[in-house]
């Protein structure tokens, strides 16, 4: 069976490396599909985000980094995929995931969402928390892969504070 997680991962978190492992666990495989959204400012091209988690996902040989635009649900018939992969931190994300999951079934009856709960440690943890904390000159070693924490570092002209 094949499962899509979606996102922007504008960076890759160890939140997302957590789902993606735990994926990968439970599906034949897993594509990690970097959304193109042209409403977002983000941090890494598209391109250097495929890299990064390419770079951090390589040990896991049943998951595929690609990246899409449009609707996830029309991506994951393309791939031929049955499952939509989604973490989920708290309530709030709950509801808005739901509400999504629901909206989907109304485009494709055949693509299921499963929902995996976000380990206790990476509860709090958001790709926009860490460009917060990155952009104030905190360390973020703690939240993202080290080779990720250099290019948030060197985006923000500063080492990291650890150092």
């Amino acid at each position: 069976m094949i499962a899509i997680y979606p996102g922007s991962f504008d960076p890759i978190t160890l939140g997302h490396l957590d789902i993606i492992k735990r994926g990968s666990r439970l599906f034949e495989q897993v594509i990690v599909a970097v959304l193109r959204n042209p409403h977002k400012v983000p941090l890494f091209t598209v391109q250097e985000r495929l890299n990064q988690i390419r770079r951090t996902t390589q040990h896991l040989t049943n998951v595929e980094v690609d990246s899409f635009d449009g609707l996830t649900v029309n991506y994951a018939q393309q791939r031929h995929a049955q499952v939509l992969l989604r973490g989920l931190r708290a309530i709030s994300d709950f509801e808005v995931e739901l509400q999504m999951a629901h909206t989907n079934k109304t485009i494709s009856t055949q693509i299921e969402t499963v929902f995996l709960a976000t380990s206790n440690e990476y509860s709090f943890l958001s790709s926009s928390v860490v460009k917060e904390i990155a952009r104030f000159g905190g360390s973020v070693d703690h939240l993202v892969p080290q080779e990720i924490a250099l290019d948030i570092y060197k985006c923000y002209n500063h080492t990291s504070p650890t150092n």
